[in-house]
């Protein structure tokens, strides 16, 4: 029997006993990092641009601090401190809530906003967007992109092609879905991978967000790369999807799978449904004007000299322009 990528990936992910529905540790101890568990000055960065966007009233004082994709919470309570550092008094106004498809993971993040602020803030919970119902929001969305189901798209004697998996092998057959074909004409997308979802779940937030700030950070470009990007992370090591003698079996909800973003469907997704405003750039450039290089100043006045430098190569770590700093970018949205 064989089953479309975009349901092998999906159900990889997503499926009875997927990878993301038990909980998994993040950094050393996990099977990837990410800028969440790098430093929490990427949380104490949105959070300055939080408090800033909300000085500059382009949201009110009592919006709500939207993440997406929680995981254990430790973005949302980065943040969370960093406002209180910043501006106590915001704290007493504004509202947070989280979007977690899966009940067992909304507990654990329950319970460790709940250790870490006590009664000093309430977090709603929502299992979907489109559940969400909000006049304002400022949304959080760290690395979901790339999480998206996809199809592996190969064009051969100038026929498009998209993958099946038989037998835990990859194959590839002629497209014969005219949505399919038409979008990878519209991205220029010859070989690699074509996202699936985007719209939708842009549709969910325009319709039921009235005003908003949305931000998110992943890897990729805003052009097709045109090759294969899908890869999978396990214990840190990465095997790309067409690795020889790569063992898809044995990794198999086990591990993470991936593949880098294309920003521009991004954008796309949003621009076609409203109207608003696109911000995008390196994350480098992007952390250094939200303030990140501020709230290191701001540290150093009040821990030692080895703690100060113990977080400023966490940070370089984010910012470095040959690791996550060009590799990854920020998307801003504002409606």
């Amino acid at each position: 029997m064989k089953t479309k990528f975009s349901d092998y990936f999906n159900n990889w992910l997503y499926g009875k006993d997927g990878y993301y529905t038990k909980y998994k540790a993040i950094g050393k101890d996990g099977d990837f990092f990410t800028a969440v568990s790098t430093s929490m000055f990427f949380g104490g960065s949105i959070a300055k641009k939080i408090v800033d966007t909300i000085s500059k009233k382009e949201l009110p004082s009592n919006t709500t601090i939207l993440e997406i994709g929680a995981h254990h919470g430790y973005l949302l309570a980065d943040i969370t401190q960093f406002i209180y550092t910043l501006n106590p008094k915001l704290l007493e106004s504004l509202n947070f809530a989280i979007v977690e498809r899966f009940e067992h993971l909304r507990v654990e993040q329950r319970e460790y906003l709940k250790e870490s602020f006590g009664d000093s803030i309430k977090v709603d919970f929502y299992s979907d967007i489109s559940e969400v119902n909000l006049d304002d929001a400022f949304i959080v969305a760290n690395e979901i992109y790339d999480a998206f189901a996809c199809e592996l798209i190969y064009t051969k004697e100038e026929k498009l092609q998209t993958a099946f998996v038989k037998n835990d092998k990859i194959e590839f057959e002629d497209c014969l879905d005219e949505n399919i074909i038409n979008r990878c004409k519209k991205y220029k997308i010859t070989k690699g991978e074509l996202a699936l979802g985007y719209e939708e779940f842009a549709k969910n937030i325009c319709t039921n967000i009235k005003s908003f700030h949305f931000l998110t950070f992943d890897y990729g470009e805003k052009y097709p790369r045109n090759d294969f990007s899908c890869r999978i992370y396990s214990k840190h090591e990465v095997f790309p999807i067409f690795e020889e003698n790569i063992e898809l079996d044995k990794l198999f909800k086990n591990s993470d799978i991936t593949y880098d973003v294309n920003f521009s469907q991004v954008i796309d997704s949003f621009s076609n449904i409203c109207k608003c405003e696109i911000e995008y750039q390196t994350q480098l450039k992007a952390l250094v004007e939200f303030g990140i290089l501020d709230l290191l100043e701001i540290l150093q006045k009040n821990v030692s000299e080895e703690n100060y430098l113990k977080e400023v190569q966490k940070v370089k770590t984010l910012i470095d322009p040959t690791g996550m700093g060009d590799r990854f970018k920020m998307l801003l949205i504002k409606k």
